[in-house]
């Protein structure tokens, strides 16, 4: 696994666990989605590049 790919996944959940805590907050859902929407991009990114897919 290269940095790239690690780094991808480590902003995907560090994005994730930020979903949780502004949802727990109360924030705005569009702040809400899109931060899940950019998660979401970070992990799939991440996991496509460890399979050979993306490049």
């Amino acid at each position: 696994m290269t940095g790239l790919n690690t780094i991808l996944i480590v902003v995907g959940l560090f994005l994730a666990g930020g979903v949780y805590s502004f949802q727990k907050q109360k924030m705005p859902l569009s702040v809400v989605i899109l931060l899940a929407f950019g998660s979401v991009m970070c992990l799939a990114a991440g996991v496509l590049r460890i399979q050979g897919i993306w490049e």
